[in-house]
């Protein structure tokens, strides 16, 4: 087999981030597509087979471009630049790197990093309810939180409310020390933290005091109609069908809701139905009602967390394929 070159120019100041530390980088795209990449004087040379060099000279050439755009290179984005690339889908992280929702208090740009966040964002555009379905990792919480406050910037909305179910995982919130607000704020400790790395601890208090921002339990909704308001539910999976009711009956004129939530992850009794499951089920053909699904693709955190949503997946899979085949052959014995 003939061996193929191609000779691509990398200014110098962006090679390390091309590279990676220690050529981590690099060396991920040629044990993935089989070709031999060396840098040469500025220059990238990639050889190999002339199909697997074309793909590789892309997925450089793209990671490149997002380089000189003044992003940091991550491991995810070289994971997701070469899943992408045997989808075949070109130029896709360009696609959605000019997505910016808003940017951090540090100053770093907020932007969906997959096709999967990408549709998720655009659908919380579009639509008053958007149900964000998907393991944890996926940036279901920080994404909605990044356009809760942009729109609250930008006078869209006039507060925000975020909202969880205080639901146990095995501790009483009974034996917890210090008033009621102190039992349920761990639950909420997430929101917080997503809060202030998007806002600044300064802006968020001062808001929080007028009141334009409410962090409280989901049992905090019920008996009130909320206009005008940009709401949050989050571990949507630990609500009831009733709670789910509840919540989305609250919503009034003028508002925005995102319900996010991961329906591998619940932490009901295990004979109760989730909220999140039968309202997935009841609202998925009404306009204006969004269901976004992310999967293990989507997910942004260390790319471990990945492979360890991947492996749960396909594990629930077999075990779900195994539990169907023993039941059929209880059928198949009791028509004998």
């Amino acid at each position: 087999m003939e061996e193929f070159t191609v000779r691509m120019d990398v200014p110098m100041e962006h090679m390390q981030n091309l590279f990676g530390e220690c050529d981590s980088y690099i060396k991920k795209i040629e044990d993935d597509l089989h070709v031999v990449i060396v840098d040469r004087d500025g220059a990238v040379k990639i050889s190999g087979d002339k199909k697997a060099v074309e793909q590789a000279s892309r997925i450089v050439r793209e990671l490149l471009t997002l380089s000189e755009r003044g992003n940091v290179l991550e491991e995810q984005s070289i994971d997701y630049a070469l899943e992408m690339g045997k989808e075949s889908k070109e130029d896709i992280l360009l696609e959605i790197d000019g997505d910016c929702i808003c940017h951090t208090i540090s100053g770093k740009p907020i932007k969906p990093k997959t096709l999967g966040q990408k549709q998720y964002v655009d659908a919380i555009r579009d639509h008053m309810i958007v149900f964000g379905i998907g393991p944890a990792g996926t940036g279901k919480t920080y994404l909605a939180m990044a356009m809760a406050i942009t729109a609250f910037k930008n006078n869209e909305v006039s507060r925000i409310i975020l909202t969880r179910p205080a639901i146990e995982a095995g501790e009483k919130l009974g034996f917890l020390p210090g008033d009621l607000q102190s039992k349920v704020d761990p639950y909420l400790r997430p929101l917080y933290d997503a809060l202030y790395q998007i806002m600044g601890a300064e802006n968020f208090n001062k808001n929080m005091e007028k009141g334009l921002i409410e962090v409280a339990p989901l049992a905090y909704m019920r008996g009130r109609t909320l206009d005008n308001a940009y709401i949050i539910l989050d571990e949507a999976q630990n609500t009831t069908p009733a709670q789910m009711k509840m919540f989305l009956t609250r919503i009034g004129f003028g508002s925005k809701v995102v319900v996010t939530g991961d329906a591998s992850q619940k932490d009901l009794a295990p004979d109760t139905k989730s909220g999140l499951d039968v309202a997935a089920k009841v609202l998925s053909r009404i306009d204006d009602i969004a269901f976004c699904k992310l999967s293990s693709k989507d997910v942004v955190r260390h790319p471990l967390v990945q492979k360890i949503v991947k492996a749960y997946d396909d594990y629930e899979a077999r075990e779900k394929y195994s539990e169907s085949k023993q039941k059929n052959r209880k059928y198949s014995r009791g028509r004998k």
